[in-house]
């Protein structure tokens, strides 16, 4: 199997809103056609929408989820990974990626978007947080470019 483009961290609500859904399905499938991994929390909302997105376009998504099982898992997943950690697992997301996009989002978006400026994985950030160091973009197209674009390959 080639290495993936890069190691991407899609990040938002579990429970999104239309326009979030349809940008992180958007941003997903923009990832997948470029050939980079998908790595999200691996639940509904945001997260499902990306993994449809990138599962559309022949991609591979990886889900760490909070719980001990893989049932709590999107369809779209081809990885889940079951942790017992809740949201402690968010760190293992950032840990993951080599950059993070976030989608709208609430107080799990945001800590994920915390942990990643604290360890210098750069955040792309649609409609989320504004915070010094996320790179606000007004698009998905946007999004993946620019993600693809500042990402720390290490």
């Amino acid at each position: 199997m080639a290495e993936p483009a890069a190691y991407v961290g899609v990040v938002g609500a579990s429970e999104a809103t239309p326009d979030a859904a349809a940008a992180a399905e958007a941003i997903g499938r923009g990832l997948a056609e470029a050939g980079a991994l998908v790595v999200c929390g691996g639940r509904g909302g945001v997260m499902a929408a990306a993994c449809r997105g990138a599962q559309s376009a022949g991609g591979l998504t990886v889900g760490i989820l909070p719980g001990a099982t893989r049932q709590e898992a999107n369809q779209w997943l081809s990885v889940a990974i079951p942790t017992s950690l809740g949201e402690l697992r968010n760190g293992l997301i950032v840990r993951a990626v080599d950059v993070v996009i976030a989608v709208a989002g609430g107080y799990g978006t945001l800590s994920e978007i915390a942990l990643a400026l604290k360890l210098g994985v750069p955040v792309v950030g649609w409609e989320t947080w504004q915070i010094d160091g996320v790179l606000a973009v007004d698009s998905p197209q946007d999004a993946v470019t620019q993600a693809l674009t500042i990402r720390d390959p290490t």
